[in-house]
Protein backbone atom coordinates (compact mmCIF):
# COMPACT_ATOMS: atom_id res chain seq x y z
CA UNK A 1 0.00 0.00 0.00
CA UNK A 2 1.51 3.57 -0.80
CA UNK A 3 1.77 6.25 1.34
CA UNK A 4 -1.38 8.39 -0.05
CA UNK A 5 -3.45 4.75 -0.45
CA UNK A 6 -2.61 4.15 3.60
CA UNK A 7 -3.44 7.98 4.40
CA UNK A 8 -6.86 7.76 2.93
CA UNK A 9 -7.71 4.32 4.53
CA UNK A 10 -6.32 5.12 8.25
CA UNK A 11 -8.38 8.57 7.62
CA UNK A 12 -11.19 6.55 6.46
CA UNK A 13 -11.21 4.28 10.08
CA UNK A 14 -10.41 7.36 12.19
CA UNK A 15 -13.42 9.30 11.10
CA UNK A 16 -16.10 6.36 11.39
CA UNK A 17 -14.65 5.91 14.84
CA UNK A 18 -14.28 9.40 16.23
CA UNK A 19 -17.16 8.75 18.66
CA UNK A 20 -15.29 5.82 20.05
CA UNK A 21 -11.57 7.60 20.04
CA UNK A 22 -12.59 10.88 21.10
CA UNK A 23 -14.25 9.86 24.14
CA UNK A 24 -11.97 10.13 27.42
CA UNK A 25 -13.19 7.59 30.39
CA UNK A 26 -11.04 10.09 32.84
CA UNK A 27 -13.13 13.00 31.95
CA UNK A 28 -16.26 11.08 31.78
CA UNK A 29 -17.11 7.70 33.37
CA UNK A 30 -18.93 5.97 31.44
CA UNK A 31 -18.55 7.37 27.55
CA UNK A 32 -21.78 7.10 25.19
CA UNK A 33 -20.04 3.88 23.63
CA UNK A 34 -20.69 1.92 26.83
CA UNK A 35 -24.34 2.39 26.09
CA UNK A 36 -23.97 1.33 22.80
CA UNK A 37 -21.53 -1.61 23.07
CA UNK A 38 -22.41 -3.46 26.72
CA UNK A 39 -20.49 -6.49 25.86
CA UNK A 40 -17.39 -4.88 24.96
CA UNK A 41 -17.67 -2.72 28.11
CA UNK A 42 -18.20 -5.44 30.52
CA UNK A 43 -15.20 -7.30 28.74
CA UNK A 44 -12.47 -4.40 29.68
CA UNK A 45 -14.01 -4.02 33.25
CA UNK A 46 -13.13 -7.23 33.80
CA UNK A 47 -9.92 -7.67 32.81
CA UNK A 48 -7.03 -8.49 35.64
CA UNK A 49 -4.14 -6.28 36.51
CA UNK A 50 -1.77 -8.53 34.25
CA UNK A 51 -4.24 -8.35 31.20
CA UNK A 52 -4.96 -4.81 31.48
CA UNK A 53 -0.74 -4.59 31.77
CA UNK A 54 -0.38 -6.79 28.36
CA UNK A 55 -3.02 -5.12 26.49
CA UNK A 56 -1.80 -1.49 27.05
CA UNK A 57 1.71 -2.07 26.21
CA UNK A 58 0.83 -4.17 22.95
CA UNK A 59 -1.14 -2.97 20.30
CA UNK A 60 -1.20 -6.19 18.62
CA UNK A 61 -2.52 -8.22 21.12
CA UNK A 62 -5.10 -5.70 21.80
CA UNK A 63 -6.66 -4.99 18.56
CA UNK A 64 -8.33 -8.45 17.87
CA UNK A 65 -9.74 -8.40 21.51
CA UNK A 66 -11.43 -4.83 20.67
CA UNK A 67 -12.51 -6.62 16.77
CA UNK A 68 -14.02 -9.03 18.68
CA UNK A 69 -16.83 -6.83 19.36
CA UNK A 70 -16.66 -4.29 16.62
CA UNK A 71 -15.81 -6.04 13.86
CA UNK A 72 -15.33 -2.95 12.15
CA UNK A 73 -12.01 -2.36 13.56
CA UNK A 74 -10.60 -5.57 12.35
CA UNK A 75 -8.90 -3.82 9.80
CA UNK A 76 -6.61 -1.91 12.41
CA UNK A 77 -4.20 -4.69 12.66
CA UNK A 78 -3.29 -4.76 8.33
CA UNK A 79 -3.00 -0.70 8.37
CA UNK A 80 -1.08 -0.03 11.55
CA UNK A 81 1.42 -3.08 10.53
CA UNK A 82 5.08 -1.45 8.90
CA UNK A 83 8.11 -2.77 7.94
CA UNK A 84 11.79 -2.73 10.27
CA UNK A 85 13.57 -0.84 7.94
CA UNK A 86 16.56 -2.37 6.93
CA UNK A 87 19.93 -1.54 8.53
CA UNK A 88 23.41 -2.18 7.93
CA UNK A 89 26.29 -2.89 10.06
CA UNK A 90 27.85 -0.10 12.18
CA UNK A 91 31.44 -0.25 13.09
CA UNK A 92 32.19 -0.15 16.97
CA UNK A 93 33.25 3.49 17.63
CA UNK A 94 34.58 1.97 20.99
CA UNK A 95 33.77 1.66 24.62
CA UNK A 96 34.10 5.21 25.69
CA UNK A 97 32.53 6.76 22.59
CA UNK A 98 29.24 6.50 24.62
CA UNK A 99 29.78 6.97 28.30
CA UNK A 100 27.78 10.15 28.29
CA UNK A 101 24.98 8.92 26.74
CA UNK A 102 22.33 7.04 29.05
CA UNK A 103 22.08 3.29 27.64
CA UNK A 104 18.62 3.26 25.77
CA UNK A 105 19.33 6.82 24.12
CA UNK A 106 22.36 5.07 22.95
CA UNK A 107 20.50 2.04 21.58
CA UNK A 108 17.98 4.30 19.77
CA UNK A 109 20.65 6.14 18.13
CA UNK A 110 22.57 2.93 16.92
CA UNK A 111 19.05 1.92 15.37
CA UNK A 112 18.38 5.36 14.05
CA UNK A 113 21.87 5.68 12.08
CA UNK A 114 21.84 1.92 11.18
CA UNK A 115 19.29 2.73 9.03
CA UNK A 116 20.49 5.83 7.14
CA UNK A 117 23.58 4.90 5.81
CA UNK A 118 25.84 7.33 3.90
CA UNK A 119 24.75 10.64 4.29
CA UNK A 120 23.24 12.63 0.44
CA UNK A 121 25.53 15.35 1.48
CA UNK A 122 26.93 17.14 4.72
CA UNK A 123 25.03 16.58 7.79
CA UNK A 124 22.88 18.52 9.18
CA UNK A 125 21.34 17.65 12.76
CA UNK A 126 18.19 19.45 13.77
CA UNK A 127 17.65 20.14 17.49
CA UNK A 128 21.04 17.62 18.30
CA UNK A 129 21.41 18.56 21.90
CA UNK A 130 24.78 17.27 22.79
CA UNK A 131 25.47 16.34 19.16
CA UNK A 132 25.31 12.27 19.86
CA UNK A 133 23.70 11.62 17.04
CA UNK A 134 25.51 13.25 14.56
CA UNK A 135 28.93 12.25 16.14
CA UNK A 136 28.53 9.04 15.81
CA UNK A 137 27.19 9.17 11.78
CA UNK A 138 30.16 11.58 11.11
CA UNK A 139 32.58 8.57 12.89
CA UNK A 140 31.18 6.00 10.92
CA UNK A 141 30.73 7.74 7.49
CA UNK A 142 33.51 10.51 7.48
CA UNK A 143 31.42 13.22 6.66
CA UNK A 144 31.15 16.66 8.34
CA UNK A 145 28.02 17.49 10.66
CA UNK A 146 26.55 20.52 11.55
CA UNK A 147 24.36 20.44 14.82
CA UNK A 148 21.92 22.77 15.54
CA UNK A 149 20.93 23.71 19.20
CA UNK A 150 19.65 26.67 21.27
CA UNK A 151 21.22 25.56 24.48
CA UNK A 152 24.81 27.19 24.82
CA UNK A 153 25.87 24.76 27.65
CA UNK A 154 25.11 21.58 25.44
CA UNK A 155 26.73 23.17 22.20
CA UNK A 156 29.60 23.54 24.33
CA UNK A 157 29.58 20.10 26.03
CA UNK A 158 28.52 18.25 22.14
CA UNK A 159 31.98 20.49 21.38
CA UNK A 160 34.00 19.03 23.81
CA UNK A 161 33.14 15.38 22.88
CA UNK A 162 33.25 15.67 19.03
CA UNK A 163 37.21 16.97 19.83
CA UNK A 164 37.58 13.93 21.86
CA UNK A 165 36.15 11.58 18.77
CA UNK A 166 38.32 13.54 16.35
CA UNK A 167 35.45 14.61 14.06
CA UNK A 168 34.36 17.18 12.11
CA UNK A 169 31.50 18.65 14.13
CA UNK A 170 30.30 21.81 14.09
CA UNK A 171 27.91 23.62 16.59
CA UNK A 172 25.67 26.35 16.02
CA UNK A 173 23.31 28.12 18.98
CA UNK A 174 19.98 28.74 17.00
CA UNK A 175 16.41 28.52 17.58
CA UNK A 176 15.26 25.61 14.74
CA UNK A 177 12.12 27.87 14.97
CA UNK A 178 13.51 30.70 13.28
CA UNK A 179 15.23 31.47 9.81
CA UNK A 180 18.28 31.51 10.39
CA UNK A 181 18.28 27.97 11.63
CA UNK A 182 16.68 27.20 7.94
CA UNK A 183 18.91 28.86 6.05
CA UNK A 184 21.49 25.75 7.37
CA UNK A 185 19.00 23.28 4.72
CA UNK A 186 20.07 23.58 1.69
CA UNK A 187 22.13 21.00 0.05
CA UNK A 188 22.29 19.17 3.30
CA UNK A 189 20.93 16.39 4.98
CA UNK A 190 19.00 17.05 7.64
CA UNK A 191 18.05 14.75 10.55
CA UNK A 192 16.00 14.88 13.88
CA UNK A 193 15.74 11.75 16.49
CA UNK A 194 12.52 12.29 18.41
CA UNK A 195 12.34 16.19 17.33
CA UNK A 196 9.07 17.60 18.96
CA UNK A 197 5.88 18.77 17.70
CA UNK A 198 6.66 22.19 15.88
CA UNK A 199 9.99 21.77 15.89
CA UNK A 200 9.46 18.39 13.47
CA UNK A 201 7.18 20.44 11.58
CA UNK A 202 9.31 23.18 10.92
CA UNK A 203 11.88 21.11 9.56
CA UNK A 204 9.33 19.39 7.69
CA UNK A 205 8.01 22.91 6.04
CA UNK A 206 11.39 24.56 5.84
CA UNK A 207 13.54 21.42 4.29
CA UNK A 208 11.12 21.82 1.15
CA UNK A 209 11.37 25.18 1.07
CA UNK A 210 14.82 25.18 1.33
CA UNK A 211 15.67 22.04 -1.17
CA UNK A 212 17.23 19.84 1.75
CA UNK A 213 18.79 17.17 -0.36
CA UNK A 214 17.63 14.25 2.21
CA UNK A 215 16.01 14.00 5.10
CA UNK A 216 15.50 11.70 8.24
CA UNK A 217 13.19 12.66 11.12
CA UNK A 218 11.71 10.33 14.06
CA UNK A 219 8.78 12.18 15.16
CA UNK A 220 7.80 12.42 18.55
CA UNK A 221 5.38 14.63 20.68
CA UNK A 222 2.45 15.33 18.25
CA UNK A 223 0.59 17.11 20.83
CA UNK A 224 3.31 19.86 20.90
CA UNK A 225 1.52 22.91 18.80
CA UNK A 226 2.29 26.08 18.78
CA UNK A 227 -1.52 26.72 18.62
CA UNK A 228 -4.88 25.58 17.66
CA UNK A 229 -5.51 22.25 16.21
CA UNK A 230 -3.19 20.52 14.13
CA UNK A 231 -3.28 21.54 10.62
CA UNK A 232 -2.59 18.67 7.73
CA UNK A 233 -0.03 18.83 5.54
CA UNK A 234 -1.83 17.34 2.71
CA UNK A 235 -4.60 19.76 1.12
CA UNK A 236 -6.87 16.77 0.87
CA UNK A 237 -6.91 15.60 4.09
CA UNK A 238 -10.66 15.72 6.23
CA UNK A 239 -9.64 14.79 9.66
CA UNK A 240 -8.74 17.42 12.03
CA UNK A 241 -7.04 16.31 14.76
CA UNK A 242 -7.04 18.40 18.70
CA UNK A 243 -4.13 18.71 20.60
CA UNK A 244 -5.98 15.88 23.03
CA UNK A 245 -6.10 13.93 19.99
CA UNK A 246 -2.15 14.17 19.51
CA UNK A 247 -1.58 13.67 23.00
CA UNK A 248 -3.55 10.16 22.73
CA UNK A 249 -0.71 9.25 19.68
CA UNK A 250 2.31 9.64 22.36
CA UNK A 251 0.65 7.42 25.40
CA UNK A 252 2.70 4.31 24.90
CA UNK A 253 4.52 3.63 27.94
CA UNK A 254 6.16 0.52 26.98
CA UNK A 255 9.62 1.90 28.07
CA UNK A 256 8.70 3.65 31.63
CA UNK A 257 9.88 1.94 34.70
CA UNK A 258 7.64 0.13 37.31
CA UNK A 259 8.23 2.54 39.54
CA UNK A 260 7.39 5.43 37.40
CA UNK A 261 4.13 3.50 36.28
CA UNK A 262 3.31 3.28 39.93
CA UNK A 263 3.16 7.18 40.56
CA UNK A 264 1.45 7.69 37.22
CA UNK A 265 -1.51 5.51 38.62
CA UNK A 266 -1.71 7.03 42.52
CA UNK A 267 -1.85 10.61 40.41
CA UNK A 268 -4.18 9.38 38.52
CA UNK A 269 -6.22 7.81 41.19
CA UNK A 270 -6.03 11.53 43.48
CA UNK A 271 -6.87 13.39 40.76
CA UNK A 272 -10.09 11.14 40.25
CA UNK A 273 -10.39 11.25 43.92
CA UNK A 274 -9.85 15.41 44.29
CA UNK A 275 -12.88 15.33 41.36
CA UNK A 276 -15.70 13.64 43.08
CA UNK A 277 -14.78 15.88 46.17
CA UNK A 278 -15.13 19.12 43.67
CA UNK A 279 -18.39 17.88 42.25
CA UNK A 280 -19.80 17.12 46.05
CA UNK A 281 -19.15 20.56 46.55
CA UNK A 282 -20.07 22.46 43.63
CA UNK A 283 -22.27 19.86 41.99
CA UNK A 284 -20.41 20.62 38.45
CA UNK A 285 -19.17 17.75 36.42
CA UNK A 286 -15.37 17.30 35.34
CA UNK A 287 -12.99 20.41 35.58
CA UNK A 288 -9.99 19.85 33.53
CA UNK A 289 -6.87 20.61 36.27
CA UNK A 290 -3.31 21.65 35.34
CA UNK A 291 0.11 19.76 36.07
CA UNK A 292 0.28 18.96 39.60
CA UNK A 293 3.89 19.30 41.59
CA UNK A 294 4.71 15.78 41.75
CA UNK A 295 5.86 16.18 46.00
CA UNK A 296 2.64 16.39 46.39
CA UNK A 297 2.24 12.85 45.78
CA UNK A 298 5.11 12.13 48.78
CA UNK A 299 1.92 12.67 51.45
CA UNK A 300 -1.47 11.70 51.94
CA UNK A 301 -4.66 11.94 50.40
CA UNK A 302 -5.87 14.08 52.26
CA UNK A 303 -2.87 16.75 52.09
CA UNK A 304 -2.72 16.29 48.29
CA UNK A 305 -6.59 17.35 48.37
CA UNK A 306 -6.22 20.50 50.36
CA UNK A 307 -2.59 21.51 48.00
CA UNK A 308 -4.95 21.23 44.92
CA UNK A 309 -7.63 23.12 46.28
CA UNK A 310 -5.87 25.87 47.33
CA UNK A 311 -4.20 26.14 43.82
CA UNK A 312 -7.84 25.78 42.51
CA UNK A 313 -9.20 28.19 44.62
CA UNK A 314 -11.97 25.27 45.70
CA UNK A 315 -12.69 26.12 49.52
CA UNK A 316 -12.73 22.89 51.31
CA UNK A 317 -15.07 22.17 54.78
CA UNK A 318 -13.48 23.25 57.87
CA UNK A 319 -13.74 21.66 61.41
CA UNK A 320 -13.82 18.16 62.79
CA UNK A 321 -17.67 17.41 61.84
CA UNK A 322 -17.33 18.92 58.23
CA UNK A 323 -14.06 16.86 56.92
CA UNK A 324 -14.88 15.36 53.69
CA UNK A 325 -14.31 11.54 54.08
CA UNK A 326 -10.77 11.05 52.80
CA UNK A 327 -10.80 7.50 53.13
CA UNK A 328 -13.52 7.33 51.00
CA UNK A 329 -13.14 9.85 48.56
CA UNK A 330 -9.68 8.13 47.75
CA UNK A 331 -10.80 4.35 47.60
CA UNK A 332 -13.53 6.04 45.04
CA UNK A 333 -10.47 7.65 43.25
CA UNK A 334 -8.68 4.02 42.85
CA UNK A 335 -12.31 2.80 41.78
CA UNK A 336 -12.53 5.54 38.97
CA UNK A 337 -8.72 4.79 38.26
CA UNK A 338 -8.93 1.17 37.73
CA UNK A 339 -12.04 1.16 35.50
CA UNK A 340 -10.50 4.31 33.93
CA UNK A 341 -7.29 2.30 32.54
CA UNK A 342 -10.00 -0.18 31.51
CA UNK A 343 -12.31 1.56 29.37
CA UNK A 344 -9.26 3.95 27.86
CA UNK A 345 -8.45 0.18 25.82
CA UNK A 346 -10.63 1.16 23.54
CA UNK A 347 -9.30 4.64 22.78
CA UNK A 348 -5.75 3.69 23.07
CA UNK A 349 -6.40 0.98 20.29
CA UNK A 350 -6.39 3.95 17.76
CA UNK A 351 -3.22 5.81 18.86
CA UNK A 352 -1.29 3.75 16.80
CA UNK A 353 -3.50 4.20 13.53
CA UNK A 354 -3.37 8.44 14.56
CA UNK A 355 0.49 8.05 14.72
CA UNK A 356 0.47 6.99 11.31
CA UNK A 357 -1.71 8.99 10.02
CA UNK A 358 -0.13 12.06 10.81
CA UNK A 359 3.58 10.30 9.63
CA UNK A 360 1.96 9.44 5.97
CA UNK A 361 0.31 13.00 5.96
CA UNK A 362 4.02 14.03 5.99
CA UNK A 363 5.13 11.62 4.02
CA UNK A 364 2.42 12.97 1.47
CA UNK A 365 3.50 16.22 1.91
CA UNK A 366 7.25 15.39 1.03
CA UNK A 367 6.69 12.99 -2.19
CA UNK A 368 4.28 16.03 -3.49
CA UNK A 369 7.69 17.97 -3.34
CA UNK A 370 9.53 15.43 -5.54
CA UNK A 371 11.04 13.47 -2.53
CA UNK A 372 10.96 9.08 -2.61
CA UNK A 373 10.09 8.45 0.96
CA UNK A 374 10.30 5.04 2.86
CA UNK A 375 8.11 4.77 6.15
CA UNK A 376 8.85 2.28 8.60
CA UNK A 377 10.19 1.70 12.05
CA UNK A 378 13.50 2.34 12.71
CA UNK A 379 13.81 -0.17 16.10
CA UNK A 380 11.85 -2.52 18.14
CA UNK A 381 8.65 -0.37 20.30
CA UNK A 382 10.21 -2.02 23.63
CA UNK A 383 12.97 0.46 22.40
CA UNK A 384 11.26 3.25 22.08
CA UNK A 385 7.32 3.84 21.20
CA UNK A 386 8.05 6.59 18.99
CA UNK A 387 10.26 3.64 16.66
CA UNK A 388 8.65 5.41 13.35
CA UNK A 389 11.00 6.90 10.57
CA UNK A 390 10.42 8.79 7.57
CA UNK A 391 13.51 9.07 5.16
CA UNK A 392 13.21 11.13 1.88
CA UNK A 393 15.62 11.67 -0.86
CA UNK A 394 15.37 14.22 -3.33
CA UNK A 395 14.43 13.07 -6.67
CA UNK A 396 17.23 14.23 -9.24
CA UNK A 397 16.03 15.42 -13.10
Amino acid sequence: MNHAARLAALEELLLAHQGLWQAQPFKQARPDWCTEYPELTAALLTLDETQLAQLSQDEAALWPVLAAYLPSLAALSELCRLPRLPGGALSDPGPHFANHIPGRKWQQIQAFSAALGPGQGPWLEWCGGKGHLGRLLSWQYGQPVTSLEWDGALCEDGERLARRSGITQRFERLDVLTPAASLQLPGRHALALHACGELHRQLLREGVAHGVAALDLAPCCYHHLQQGDYQPFSPQARLRLRRDDLRLAVTGAATAPARELRRRDQEMAWKLGYLALHGQLTGEGYKALRPIDKSWLRGDFAAFCRWLAAREGDTLPAGPDGEPDWAALEQLGWQRQRETMRLSLLRQGFRRAIELWLVHDMACYLETHGYRVRVGEFCASALSPRNLLISARRETK
